[in-house]
């Protein structure tokens, strides 16, 4: 075998040489589990029918395989070849050799693969903290000054009450900088922190041993619990006394491409809002009964569990309150014009809220109101729809529960198996790629939260099916796509290396900060920006910090990344 496969190498070295900078090998460019489906993707023509996985040391072939036939894609110009290689079950580092075409990059086989990527997206939100400083014991070469205090913050005009009028400063530190923006959004926030709490809750014994290097770890909390502790004390001081939340904490207008600690604008709370006071019902429901569980954020639980009520009474007074930053404008002033995070539909607030409270207390009241906001058509979370939450904590606390006349559990697994059936990107081997719509704004939030999708289908059923395809988007975010990038900074063999992130931009540090997932392919590529190379749905990509429609990072794509 070994004196074949370099004869072979010889035979074909010039062409593999020539091939490599077209990065025609498509593939998860950190690894694969022993017991896992392993599979590569070839985009270019090859000179033969067999695939080989080669020892990185170059000393011996460990499989040979056969190649599929061509396969068109739908998303693009892209004709695919899979190179299937489950049967390697052996561990270590190799890579893919195709004839006509060369290696691909390198990757490991190992139980514990993707550690390393769970402990940087998860570290990703320290690195988005706001107002306290990044040292290098924690932060390495990306250490920086505090960011915004947000210690005066200004109550806006749109904001003013009685209590509270025009100009009066209240306080609103901590927290995460939402995006490649130096804002906070409690909207935003909301399904970030859902998120990640929910991860905590499927998987408490995995995320106890998951440290990150904080200035927390070791405190008795796990890590992904002091993460979200920092962002929920920030969401805390949003309530108003009447129990409203303000819709955001920020400047007029966005900071310009500079380091936090070098903005000197100031930084204002406005109008509260049905969706954003909902969003923070939930969060501080769900949050209150994960710190009830340890015994030095006991109190923090039950003001969580208090502010939760406060929040959903006046959600109940005020069911249709829009934070619609257009019409505020022509009223208000300073003008506003950094992210709106508006949503005109609250039927899926009110049911996560509803569903977080229930969970949390059990009282039917709430268990009333999640049957009269319910949809029956289940949907992918995000930031406006964020019915899915709710939905995966009522199956959490009973799998058997019957909702209105159909059970929640089925209703689930009848959304899985029709991604299942669907099966995506056919030529990709990706559950994402549903169809074109998959490639909008964040897309890659979009595979990530069908794997969380298809997580709970698993934990629901136990039936592998459910992983195996989950995987095929955890995949797609590390590399096995149209674009060939690992979308997260910091990690694989084509990394992004210049995402719209103003701390990556502004710290003269050539690599990005790490642990940051990348949006992803935006047919719509709204920034306008000049540089694209292609205009087909599944490669509008520029890795380019000019490139916010493809190219931001953001907490609430971050989040499912984590789980």
């Amino acid at each position: 075998m070994k004196l074949y496969f370099f004869f072979l190498l010889s035979l074909l070295g010039n062409i593999i040489h020539a091939q490599i900078s077209d990065h025609p090998i498509q593939l998860n460019q950190i690894g694969f589990y022993p017991s896992g489906n392993k599979i590569a993707i070839v985009t270019a023509q090859p000179t033969g029918n067999k695939f080989y996985v080669v020892a990185l040391s170059k000393k011996d072939t460990v499989f040979i395989g056969q190649l599929s036939a061509p396969i068109s894609s739908q998303y693009s110009s892209t004709t695919a070849r899979t190179a299937d290689f489950s049967a390697v079950h052996q561990t270590g580092k190799f890579f893919i050799f195709v004839e006509g075409i060369g290696n691909s990059y390198p990757f490991i086989i190992n139980n514990n693969v993707h550690k390393s990527v769970a402990v940087a997206s998860l570290k990703g939100f320290y690195f988005q903290r706001s107002d306290m400083p990044l040292t290098e014991k924690y932060a390495g070469k990306w250490a920086r000054g505090a960011g915004h205090p947000d210690t005066a913050v200004i109550v806006h005009a749109s904001a003013a009450t009685v209590k509270r009028p025009e100009g009066y400063i209240i306080r609103a530190a901590k927290g995460w900088y939402d995006a490649g923006d130096y804002n906070k959004y409690i909207v935003n926030s909301g399904i970030t922190m859902g998120t990640l709490l929910s991860a905590y809750e499927d998987f408490p014994g995995y995320f106890t041993h998951l440290n990150t290097n904080i200035p927390e770890t070791g405190n008795g909390l796990p890590d992904i619990l002091n993460e979200t502790l920092y962002n929920l004390r920030w969401m805390l001081t949003m309530q108003d006394d009447d129990g409203g939340v303000y819709n955001k904490c920020t400047g007029a207008n966005f900071d310009k491409m500079e380091m936090p600690n070098a903005t000197k604008l100031p930084r204002y709370v406005v109008q509260k809002s049905t969706a954003a006071t909902l969003d923070f019902s939930a969060v501080t429901a769900q949050a209150s009964r994960i710190y009830a569980r340890y015994k030095n954020t006991k109190a923090l639980s039950d003001s969580c569990l208090k502010a939760s009520k406060l929040a959903w009474a006046w959600a109940i007074k005020n069911p249709k309150v829009e934070y619609n930053q257009d019409i505020n404008n022509k009223t208000f002033l300073p003008p506003i014009t950094t992210g709106g995070y508006g949503d005109n539909h609250f039927d899926d607030e009110f049911f996560w809220a509803a569903a977080e409270l229930y969970n949390t207390t059990g009282g039917n009241i709430y268990l009333d109101k999640c049957r009269a906001y319910f949809s029956k058509n289940i949907t992918l979370p995000s930031w406006s729809d964020v019915q899915s939450l709710g939905i995966y904590t009522l199956i959490r606390k009973d799998k058997k529960m019957a909702l209105t006349d159909t059970l929640l559990t089925q209703q689930l697994l009848n959304y899985a198996n029709a991604l299942l059936k669907n099966g995506g990107n056919k030529a990709f081997g990706t559950i994402m790629g549903q169809s074109k719509h998959d490639y909008g704004w964040g897309s890659n939030s979009v595979a990530a939260n069908q794997g969380i999708l298809l997580i709970n289908a698993y934990l629901i059923s136990k039936d592998k099916k459910y992983i195996d395809a989950a995987l095929t988007n955890l995949d797609y975010l590390l590399g096995r796509n149209a674009t060939g990038y690992c979308f997260l900074t910091g990690f694989g063999s084509k990394q992004v290396m210049h995402p719209h992130h103003r701390p990556s931009v502004a710290d003269g540090i050539d690599e990005p900060v790490p642990g940051l997932l990348s949006g992803g392919p935006n047919i719509g590529k709204q920034d306008h920006c000049q540089g694209y190379l292609y205009n087909e749905i599944e490669n509008s990509f520029l890795d380019d910090a000019c490139s916010y429609s493809t190219n931001e990072i953001a907490i609430n794509w971050n989040a499912p990344m984590v789980y």
